[in-house]
């Protein structure tokens, strides 16, 4: 993590002090926190507005923790007698100028990864494939947007080699800003998909938003993209990037750069070798879309000169963040794929295309809900994975189909209606859905679990292995 003196702080961040320079550069500040709770000594404290109360507020309390020192709002009232505080004109943008300051001044080499789909998982897989030859840092939890990118960057040891990090936004203009923090020599781009849609309207604005990670990449920067999305192509003419530079491309098709062949799903994982290489890469994950994710890996792997068999070890190794198709046995022997972190109209129906690659369980379920920040397509959206699932019961390949949530009503009246001979239930209530699948669900069964964030389906998930 950052370690600096407070004179150096506050210049990085464009600050005053109000102590002697003798004392200033004598004040060692390790770290940065925005939040009292999980404050460390030596850290600068940052007050940041809150939705009831200003992190004003808070200085003094962070202060009595040990907080080395705090950000202070010029004109803000009544700063505190004595305290050690760097006055800014506005705490978050003094937070942001910082963490650039500190990207330029550390060595290591940054990955930015943006996307729809698949950013964290991504993420996890690159950051393992690394760290197989690296020292590796990566975004922590969702620490991905114009709060937790600075935080992040400044979470870089001295010593690390490559940082991996990843990039959230709700908007246009948000991964622009982030890239220009973050500096990164490579970028990643997973996929375009439908989240977002509520407020960019479209999937055109989707991939124009998304490719404002370009905005910040270094000359001579590295581009990896999904070369089977059209849109990034159609919109990249338009985009902020650097004069010089590469681009890579993966996916399934034989024009991309780097494409699989043999492709093996199998109940506990995939694998999959390349088109240029006799080496067998395993994941311990499921799905077409996680290949995906996983060739970006690679890709990012051969360009930091991993072999292949390291980065086929750091596939295989990879940890991953929760609810990603987290795995889970419960004790009377049925399985639970836990999905639940998020959804859009893409995602949902990547992890449906599972349920035909499934194989040696007695009866499928899904447990669906509400796909959230869809605008006025919406109800069509979740028709549409109503009738997906429809046609997956109506193969054999679904035994019940269990939706949640006012949207989730939409899933489960259009299975019904292309498929009435489907066990398809609509509930308002989480526990009365689990209870409800208890009934029916045996040893050799398998439950998938889909929804987006704001959804919390990881409430039924717990109801089931109680």
């Amino acid at each position: 993590m950052m370690n600096r003196s407070l004179t150096q702080i506050a210049r990085m961040a464009g600050g005053t002090l109000r102590v002697n320079q003798e004392h200033a550069d004598a004040i060692s500040i390790q770290g940065v926190s925005i939040d009292t709770r999980s404050l460390r000594p030596g850290n600068l404290f940052v007050p940041l507005p809150g939705n009831h109360i200003d992190g004003h507020e808070h200085v003094a309390a962070a202060l009595s923790k040990e907080a080395a020192a705090a950000f202070w709002k010029r004109g803000y009232p009544n700063p505190p007698e004595d305290a050690v505080l760097i006055f800014v004109d506005d705490p978050l943008k003094a937070l942001q100028r910082l963490s650039r300051q500190y990207r330029e001044q550390c060595g290591a080499k940054i990955i930015g990864i943006t996307g729809s789909n698949g950013k964290t998982t991504t993420k996890d897989l690159v950051a393992s494939v690394l760290g197989t030859t690296y020292r590796v840092h990566k975004t922590q939890g969702n620490l991905n947007n114009h709060i937790g990118l600075p935080l992040t960057l400044l979470q870089i040891g001295e010593d690390t080699e490559v940082a991996v990090i990843e990039m959230g936004m709700s908007g246009r203009g948000e991964i622009e800003l982030l890239s220009e923090l973050a500096q990164p020599d490579m970028a990643i781009i997973t996929m375009i998909g439908d989240a977002h849609l509520l407020q960019l309207g479209s999937r055109e604005e989707i991939a124009r938003a998304k490719t404002e990670i370009l905005g910040g990449l270094q000359d001579g920067g590295l581009f990896i993209s999904n070369g089977d999305e059209p849109l990034i192509d159609f919109v990249l003419p338009e985009i902020k990037k650097p004069e010089e530079m590469r681009r890579v491309s993966f996916g399934q098709k034989s024009t991309n750069n780097i494409y699989p062949v043999d492709i093996q799903i199998g109940n506990d994982g995939s694998s999959f070798r390349l088109q240029d290489s006799d080496t067998e890469f395993y994941i311990p994950l499921l799905g077409l879309h996680n290949v995906m994710n996983a060739l970006a890996a690679v890709t990012a792997g051969r360009e930091l000169e991993v072999s292949d068999e390291k980065i086929a070890q750091g596939l295989r190794d990879v940890q991953l963040s929760g609810m990603r198709i987290e795995k889970r046995k419960a004790e009377s022997g049925f399985t639970v794929l836990n999905d639940a972190y998020n959804a859009s109209p893409a995602a949902t129906k990547a992890v449906l295309s599972l349920m035909k690659q499934l194989k040696g369980y007695r009866h499928k379920y899904v447990v669906l809900a509400d796909m959230l920040e869809l605008g006025e397509l919406e109800e069509q959206f979740h028709r549409e994975i109503g009738g997906i699932a429809a046609n997956l019961a109506e193969q054999g390949e679904l035994s019940g189909i269990y939706t949640y949530g006012p949207l989730g009503r939409y899933i489960a009246e259009e299975a019904k209606a292309r498929f009435p001979l489907v066990n398809t239930y609509w509930f308002e209530d989480k526990q009365a859905m689990a209870n409800a699948l208890k009934e029916v669900i045996h040893p050799e069964d398998v439950v998938l679990v889909k929804a987006s964030r704001g959804m919390k389906l990881e409430d039924v998930v717990n109801f089931l292995l109680a």
